[in-house]
């Protein structure tokens, strides 16, 4: 007689679903824990939105303003409550709001599995039955399109700006070597991505600690040299110490953008002085107009705050006045976030939230009618675009002069033309919106 074997059931291996909220360092992470646990021949996705009952949720948290913190808080209890119905395995929570807060959040919602800092991703590949592969250096996992890449070159900040929260969560500055930034350029390079865009907290500050200079020119030169990259662009360039010979590079390479990303705060003495920033309104001017006469042909953009404590009607005038004189080529602006353990935060919140929305909303409307002027000057002449995506009748992609997400678009009709997502096209502009150019494919 035969003896039944009892079949034992298929148990499938979890699969790891990365959650990313915030900047785009939190997708460069996000973007290296995935190809860590794919090197782990482990399964994982980016923001899936069909879930398994033994899924791994991953939650990279934004720690940075009110808003951002919420939107973590809320993901973190949306997900928690689903392990709580079984309809997902294990949360894990990492990211800026988890180096921030981790005693607070394990005590109030104590269900998540772990919570990790900014700098553990040893552990949490610990955590999730994986091991740390020191020869994955440079290899990620992209959840941006294929041709373009966000690509950090240092971690951390050694300002002392009195808004900001970001050293309490990211450290200090430490600046990775130029060999590892190069060798991994080249392994984005030759997956086909064509675009790096640089950040960091502070790019102008990269070489302080490993060469005893600031070196940011030196690795553009190394990163230029990479075959397949087209454009290098520059985000987050702190003013105070401009390292001006980025400014010859960037004339030399023409793979690299004409663009440059630097948040100027505000402009009033007396706002400059207590947000700590180490500079004035004489020098902020004089190194806008210096950069612009280096780099005649540059798009400057930058971001200001409004309703910082002490702000007077005064202040916001002056800066209403500076921006309209100034004419930058990108801005965004934000309203003031009282941070604990920042040293603003010592000062009265007395801006009203409403005073401070009005302000923001002041300052946009300055900044749209600019970009329109700027953009009217556009028309009939011809581009060099980055085609990112199809987006129902348009192609949509952009001028060396814009980074993604945060700037203006170049829109082609699909029924005219056709391109391939990620390549480069030559673009007549035939009309121009406030944020958004039209135009069509020339040979």
């Amino acid at each position: 007689m035969r003896t039944k074997v009892k079949q034992q059931p298929i148990i499938s291996k979890p699969r790891v679903n990365v959650i990313t909220l915030g900047c785009s360092k939190n997708i460069h992470d996000s973007e290296v824990l995935m190809g860590q646990l794919r090197g782990n021949q482990m399964e994982v996705v980016h923001e899936a939105e069909s879930l398994a009952s033994n899924d791994i949720i991953v939650i990279n948290t934004c720690g940075f303003i009110d808003n951002a913190k919420q939107e973590s808080i809320d993901t973190i209890l949306q997900y928690s409550e689903l392990k709580e119905q079984g309809k997902v395995g294990k949360v894990v929570v990492t990211g800026c709001l988890s180096e921030r807060y981790k005693p607070e959040l394990e005590s109030e919602i104590s269900n998540v599995d772990a919570y990790f800092g900014t700098n553990d991703l040893q552990n949490i590949l610990s955590n999730l039955g994986a091991d740390y592969k020191h020869e994955l250096l440079g290899e990620r996992l992209l959840t941006t399109p294929s041709h373009f890449a966000y690509f950090k070159i240092a971690e951390g900040c050694n300002r002392p700006c009195s808004f900001c929260a970001i050293p309490l969560m990211r450290g200090k500055h430490v600046s990775k070597p130029i060999e590892d930034l190069v060798k991994e350029a080249k392994f984005l390079a030759k997956n086909g991505t064509k675009e790096l865009i640089l950040i960091a907290q502070d790019l102008t500050y990269y070489g302080l600690d490993l060469y005893n200079k600031r070196n940011l020119a030196d690795l553009l030169r190394h990163l230029s040299d990479v075959d397949g990259i087209d454009w290098i662009r520059l985000q987050y360039a702190y003013p105070s110490g401009f390292p001006m010979d980025v400014l010859d590079v960037m004339n030399e390479r023409s793979n690299i953008c004409n663009y440059l990303d630097m948040p100027l705060q505000h402009i009033t003495d007396n706002m400059l002085k207590s947000m700590r920033r180490g500079t004035t309104k004489q020098k902020t001017i004089d190194l806008v107009n210096a950069i612009r006469d280096r780099v005649p042909n540059l798009a400057l953009r930058t971001t200001l705050i409004c309703g910082y404590p002490g702000e007077s009607e005064y202040d916001f005038q002056e800066m209403k006045d500076w921006v309209a004189e100034t004419k930058f080529d990108r801005l965004g602006c934000f309203t003031y976030s009282h941070e604990e353990k920042t040293h603003a935060h010592l000062l009265t919140d007395d801006v009203p939230e409403e005073v401070k929305q009005q302000r923001v909303e002041e300052i946009m409307d300055i900044q749209q009618g600019i970009s329109y002027e700027k953009n009217q000057a556009k028309t009939g002449q011809t581009y060099k675009v980055l085609v990112d995506k199809k987006d129902g009748d348009y192609f949509i992609g952009r001028t060396e002069f814009d980074s993604p997400e945060v700037d203006n678009e170049v829109l082609l009709d699909a029924s005219v033309d056709y391109a391939n997502i990620g390549s480069f096209v030559n673009v007549q502009i035939d009309r121009a919106e406030d944020f958004d150019l039209y135009g069509h494919i020339v040979k």
